[in-house]
């Protein structure tokens, strides 16, 4: 059986089906909410959302790494991305 991959709209057409709400509504909230949850962590903020998950910043130090083709060193420079840990049991 194939895993189902919703995309973001297919995700609003559930949303609103569920609430009774209109899409174009819908589609508006969702946008904010996720507009707020990468704006908010990016200023270091973490959402905790209980009883789903947390959103918050994960940080990568600088470190070196190798270039697969020639096997030559490279550096990798720092980053931050949004990670995700859900509170959902399976």
């Amino acid at each position: 059986m194939a895993k189902e991959v919703l995309s973001k709209s297919a995700l609003v057409d559930k949303v609103a089906e569920a609430a009774g709400v209109s899409k174009k509504d819908t589609k508006a909230v969702v946008d904010a909410l996720l507009e707020t949850v990468k704006e908010s962590v990016k200023a270091d903020a973490e959402i905790r959302l209980i009883g789903f998950g947390t959103f918050k910043k994960a940080h990568r130090n600088a470190r070196q790494g190798r270039n697969p083709q020639t096997g030559a060193t490279i550096e990798i420079a720092a980053s931050d991305s949004l990670a995700f840990k859900s509170s959902v049991k399976y």
